[in-house]
């Protein structure tokens, strides 16, 4: 890493740490977050591991229906994108491009051609840039015209296709996911252009939308927890154990095995997305 990296990275550490206590709602999506940054986690290091396990022999036998009905599927930008998408024409004004963004209430527009090709995005950061430019003299002195000529040169344009940043950051329907999830990451994009194998654009992703894909709700968590742990793989009775969850912490109450309790509350922790499982069972 080098020492400009070094001082970045410790710029955000800094900037993360909270000047004053949160508030309930940010507590929330702080919790929100970790699971997030859990799940790309995650799915990281399954990708290592299958990146690093040596070749397969032989092709593994065909799975049997069954299997193949139980088997999840990796979600895909295709089922999380949003259709269509708002898109806005090269020779779009200015003040066309802002009244867009304000009125379907997006951070940033992508810019197409005749055949809906991507071409760039506009975004807010773009339209302060240059309403910045128009509200104030250009600072004086050859080291801030040095800083931002390339800013000022830009602002002075007028239309979407002299304002937009240039090539498109965007991703594709087949896409998994969790790898438009780290391209949003990386470029701390806010939203994403889906375009096809021709580069039309087809939709549009937010981050919102990885997110909710990434992390299963807790339903899903507790009817994981009620089907393959303790029907399938424990044999437990149902009624049994009563099975809780709330913002990913899992409590578990009710009678079983003291034998067993170990290993139900260690398989629980393994699944992704649980943040914490509280143990209120009781000798069976």
């Amino acid at each position: 890493m080098s020492d400009y990296e070094r001082r970045a990275a410790a710029r955000e550490a800094r900037g993360a740490v909270p000047r004053h206590s949160w508030t309930p709602e940010e507590e929330d999506r702080q919790d929100l977050l970790r699971r997030y940054l859990g799940a790309l986690a995650s799915v990281s290091a399954a990708g290592a591991r299958t990146s690093e396990s040596p070749a397969a022999p032989a092709a593994p036998a065909p799975a049997q229906p069954q299997d193949r009905d139980r088997a999840p599927q990796a979600p895909r930008v295709r089922d999380v994108m949003n259709v269509p998408a708002v898109s806005v024409a090269g020779d779009t004004p200015f003040l066309d491009v802002a009244r867009t963004l304000s009125s379907e209430h997006l951070s940033s527009v992508p810019v197409v051609d005749r055949e809906d090709h991507v071409i760039g995005v506009v975004s807010e950061s773009d339209l302060l840039a240059k309403a910045a430019v128009m509200a104030l003299p250009h600072r004086s002195g050859p080291l801030g015209r040095l800083r931002e000529h390339h800013l000022y040169e830009k602002s002075r344009g007028e239309t979407a296709a002299t304002l937009m940043t240039y090539p498109a950051v965007t991703v594709h329907p087949g896409d998994l996911v969790a790898d438009a999830a780290w391209t949003a990451a990386r470029g701390r994009f806010k939203r994403l252009p889906v375009m096809d194998h021709l580069g039309r654009l087809v939709g549009a992703v937010s981050r919102i939308d990885l997110l909710r894909a990434l992390i299963r709700d807790d339903t899903e968590i507790r009817e994981e927890i009620e089907s393959r742990i303790l029907r399938r793989e424990l044999l437990v009775s149902p009624g049994t154990v009563d099975v809780t969850v709330g913002d990913g912490v899992v409590t578990v109450s009710g009678t079983l095995d003291p034998a067993l309790v170990p290993g139900l509350l260690d398989a629980i922790r393994e699944i992704e997305d649980v943040v914490d499982v509280v143990d209120r069972l009781g000798p069976g």
